[in-house]
């Protein structure tokens, strides 16, 4: 099944809404950047989007590039170096203090797509830096469910349909509002990862779990081994 959307406005190759995500406020991602990279220090942020991280890091005083497939997400980024590009693909032949890779891309149900995407997070690292990733863990995979879901003021995210397809590989569907009257829908699919899988897709890159960023446990840092 591949990732899909609908709504109004344009939509991203993997089914996001740029409309939507546009609506969306930053939240505790540009203080964790900030706690891994020296002040004023570079950052590769890995499917950027519109920006909603990129801004606050920018006026943080990061030298931030900010990279996404989707020209219509980046054409909403301000202040910083955009590069359209597939993540997997890229290779801008420099390094950065920190690589940043958010949004659970590497749960993907793909394993050479997650292989791709941190082998581009391991050459753009600097020896000594530091790559950020946003991951769903194995225990908040088993916590999903049909209704689950946030609100923030008018906008809300909501899982509107889930279904394993093969062992551990789950299709699921989001549904996004704003106010009454625009909604849009978002399918992907998601593999459950353990710790041990994600140490395991690190380490053949070259790359080390260092520790966990958060309770939750859905930021972690890699280092190059």
């Amino acid at each position: 099944m591949r990732n899909a959307g609908t709504g109004p406005g344009p939509i991203t190759p993997d089914g996001s809404p740029v409309d939507f995500y546009s609506l969306l406020r930053p939240g505790g991602e540009p203080d964790l950047v900030a706690g891994v990279t020296p002040p004023g220090g570079s950052v590769l942020e890995l499917g950027a989007g519109v920006g909603r991280v990129t801004h606050p890091l920018v006026d943080l005083g990061f030298e931030v590039v900010a990279v996404d497939e989707s020209p219509e997400m980046l054409a909403l980024v301000r202040g910083a170096r955009t590069v359209v590009a597939r993540v997997e693909e890229l290779r801008l032949g420099e390094r950065f203090d920190t690589v940043m890779l958010a949004s659970q891309l590497v749960n993907t149900a793909d394993d050479a797509a997650r292989q791709a995407l941190l082998a581009a997070c391991a050459r753009h690292v600097k020896p000594g830096g530091a790559v950020l990733i946003q991951w769903m863990p194995a225990e908040a995979h088993d916590r999903w469910h049909v209704g689950m879901g946030r609100t923030d003021g008018d906008i809300s995210i909501t899982m509107a349909a889930v279904e394993e397809v093969s062992p551990g590989v789950f299709h699921a569907t989001m549904r996004y509002a704003h106010g009454d009257d625009r909604v849009w829908t978002q399918s992907f699919s998601s593999k459950r990862l353990t710790d041990d899988d994600l140490a395991a897709a690190l380490e053949a890159e070259g790359l080390r779990l260092d520790r966990f960023l958060t309770e939750d446990r859905t930021w972690v840092v890699a280092v190059p081994a």
